[in-house]
């Protein structure tokens, strides 16, 4: 796994009219919203689309913690930095880490537990062998970020 400075995946996208409460500023709940979105770039970045290559191995993820802290203001039409890592992987969970960026500034950070589990019984299931394989090699291989711009 990467250093905890390190962010081997950044997605850009821009701040959106309808995201901007009426302070000018980004919604608070909206952060969250970056980071799921984070998530779903960083798989496909991976090779492995999120559902795709999740319902591929008879498994979702289901969120047990999220959490946020908010260092800044996004305003509309800002483009912002989607940064995304794997904290932690465990059995049947991974911790991913976000940051969210406006050029130099730090917007957001934030954290999210998503537990692997049979999308029917709901009961957990160790994470597939294929997800964590391209995860580790990802994490382990980019040394700088590999950016994705929408």
């Amino acid at each position: 796994m990467p250093e905890p400075e390190k962010y081997p995946f950044v997605h850009s996208q821009r701040v959106r009219w309808t995201e901007v409460d009426l302070q000018g500023v980004v919604f608070f709940g909206h952060y969250y919203a970056y980071f799921d979105h984070g998530m779903t770039e960083y798989f496909r970045a991976l090779g492995k689309p999120y559902p795709d290559a999740f319902v591929d191995a008879t498994t979702d993820t289901f969120i047990k913690h999220c959490e946020c802290d908010y260092h800044g203001s996004a305003r509309y039409d800002d483009v912002i930095g989607i940064h995304v890592r794997v904290a932690r992987l465990g059995r049947s969970s991974m911790n991913m880490a976000f940051r969210i960026t406006r050029d130099e500034s730090l917007l957001a950070t934030g954290n999210v537990v998503y537990v692997f589990a049979d999308p029917v019984s709901r009961k957990s299931k160790p994470i597939p062998a294929h997800l964590r394989e391209a995860v580790e090699a990802f994490e382990a291989a980019q040394p700088q970020e590999f950016t994705h711009e929408q």
